[in-house]
């Protein structure tokens, strides 16, 4: 039960890089220093000082750069893989006293790959809501994925299976929407 509680935290947090990519790693950084959340054995870095310190930095320097217009899109560009990478290495340093092997293929599809999906909707929504309002719009999206990534954050340290549940359903959902009616612009031909 262990592994499956600790797997929820990472996928949580991951869905959390998704939106924010320094926001999650600051809070595990801070759940470790308090003796909430155990890190696997190679990243008590993670729950160090030093740490809570540069990703606090990183954290309000991203959360600012997202409320400049082009920047924000800029962001997006390099955002996803970035929240790939953080999401696999915060599912890894969850995963505690695991075989190596399954604690980076767990961390690598499970981490890794929540936070792309939800790196990639996100950039999307941001791109749509560019094309609609010229960029105006743009610092509602903002609002909306710090919150976001706050919420999924602590909601993920407190109740890692209840959050890991809904985030999975509604990716499946979301999944599901997009296969059976793809948005216009998948499926338009080009002449």
């Amino acid at each position: 039960m262990e592994i499956i509680t600790a797997l929820c935290l990472g996928i949580t947090l991951s869905a959390a890089c998704g939106f924010r990519v320094f926001l999650p790693p600051l809070a595990i950084s801070i759940g470790a220093i308090y003796g909430h959340i155990p890190l696997s054995s190679g990243f008590e870095w993670l729950g160090s000082t030093e740490a809570a310190i540069a990703l606090a930095i990183a954290t309000l320097l991203e959360i600012s750069a997202y409320f400049i217009p082009i920047v924000d899109n800029l962001l997006d560009t390099i955002q996803v893989p970035i929240a790939v990478g953080i999401g696999t290495v915060i599912t890894a340093a969850t995963l505690g006293h695991t075989d190596p092997v399954l604690q980076w293929t767990l961390a690598a599809i499970a981490g890794g790959g929540t936070a792309g999906i939800m790196g990639t909707l996100a950039s999307l929504t941001r791109l749509a809501s560019t094309g609609i309002t010229g960029g105006f719009g743009n610092f509602i999206v903002a609002t909306i994925e710090l919150v976001g990534s706050i919420s999924l954050s602590i909601l993920g340290i407190t109740f890692p299976l209840w959050t890991a549940a809904i985030i999975l359903s509604l990716l499946i959902l979301a999944v599901m929407r997009i296969i059976s009616r793809p948005p216009a612009w998948l499926t338009r031909k080009s002449s």
